[in-house]
């Protein structure tokens, strides 16, 4: 097994904590499941949220998932001009066979962030 680093992001439409939960548990599944991870795998989590959402903390949902072994830290994102906004990014730390490619995800609007995955999509 090697450690790898896999990257995800999504949008929310509104900074409400019911959107941010939905949209953080909808990204997660989709790590686990495209890179077909289970709770031992995990080795941490960060998120990040743009700083237009602040209603509720991503690792919230990641508990409710039962993720409960695993370190989550939650920060905020540079507040760039003209970037994307209302924007949860997650980089989760985890074992992986590496003969399997890591496979990134990224949801609704933040597809835009990196196009050039193309199998994120």
């Amino acid at each position: 097994m090697r450690l790898r680093a896999l990257r995800g992001a999504t949008t929310v439409a509104d900074n409400d904590a019911e959107a941010i939960l939905g949209a953080t548990d909808e990204l997660l599944r989709e790590l686990i499941d495209r890179n077909e991870l289970d709770g031992d795998d995990m080795v941490s989590c960060i998120f990040t949220c743009t700083d237009d959402l602040d209603a509720e903390f991503p690792a919230v949902a990641a508990r409710r998932l039962g993720l409960d072994q695993v370190p989550l830290l939650c920060a905020r994102e540079i507040d760039v001009p003209g970037a994307l906004p209302r924007v949860i990014r997650v980089m989760l730390h985890c074992y992986m066979d590496p003969e399997r490619p890591a496979r990134h995800v990224y949801l609704r609007e933040a597809v835009a962030l990196r196009a050039d995955l193309e199998a994120a999509q």
